[in-house]
């Protein structure tokens, strides 16, 4: 584990020379700054993460509470819930593809209404649009059974209490559930960061990057200078780029929550 970490590392202060990696010191690092294209892969991470994220966290609260309140059918809602998260990514963008393609299924739908054809995948804010979607329907279940997990836990007698005190279902469900929840919101919360800032899966297999750049990543623009232009010193530095924005991030989230 210790290598490649150390390793990819050094090779941030290289650069290919004829073939051969030389110390180019911090060279690849003043290089980000006038990257246009990286600026528009960080800005494209950001959005999707900003949007996407808190709608999916929200989600899987609301459907984690309503697994919780029922009596009958909790597993098969549970499994049906989480079944996206163990499918296949190549098999779900092919669908999705096909379903957000000009005449697929979903504008077919939008006629029927009376509204006008979508550009899901051809317009740059209807791209995202649709890469959010996507990620939306294949993480909220997988969230859902951490945070129903959780739930199952908060002892009884709280909401017993709570009853007694003439306390509603809402307000139990702020005053109790989210609270008893924090550091479980706060681990999925810290996931789905994670997971956005390393997107990479998603965008490749449904949009490639596009158009227009319009949903390229952080994860794919590395991926595209590592393994299509070879380019693996400048590679590095973006990998590193991930790590040091993951853990700024991830503290700025510790210290809003109150955790130390």
């Amino acid at each position: 584990m210790a290598y490649p970490i150390i390793y990819s590392f050094l090779l941030s202060f290289q650069k290919s020379d004829g073939g051969v990696m030389v110390y180019a010191g911090v060279e690849n690092y003043k290089r980000l700054f006038s990257d246009k294209i990286f600026w528009k892969a960080l800005c494209n991470t950001f959005i999707i993460l900003i949007i996407q994220v808190p709608i999916m966290l929200l989600l899987s609260m609301l459907l984690a509470s309503i697994l919780n309140s029922l009596k009958h059918w909790k597993g098969i809602f549970r499994v049906s819930y989480f079944m996206p998260a163990v499918t296949s990514l190549v098999a779900c963008s092919i669908i999705f593809s096909i379903m957000l393609m000009g005449d697929g299924i979903v504008n077919q739908a939008l006629s029927q209404l009376g509204i006008a054809p979508v550009p899901w995948l051809s317009n740059p804010i209807w791209a995202k649009v649709a890469l959010i979607l996507v990620m939306t329907w294949r993480w909220t279940g997988y969230n859902m059974i951490i945070h129903l997990a959780a739930m199952q836990n908060i002892s009884e007698s709280l909401y017993e209490a709570a009853d007694l005190d003439g306390a509603g279902k809402l307000k139990q469900f702020f005053s109790i559930t989210i609270p008893q929840l924090k550091p479980v919101l706060l681990f999925t919360a810290i996931l789905s960061t994670i997971g956005t800032l390393q997107l990479f899966d998603e965008p490749y297999t449904l949009t490639k990057g596009g158009p227009s750049d319009a949903t390229l990543t952080i994860g794919m623009y590395l991926y595209q200078t590592g393994f299509r232009f070879f380019d693996f010193g400048y590679a590095s530095t973006l990998a590193y780029v991930i790590v040091v924005l993951i853990g700024i991030i991830s503290y700025v989230q510790f210290k809003v929550t109150g955790d130390e």
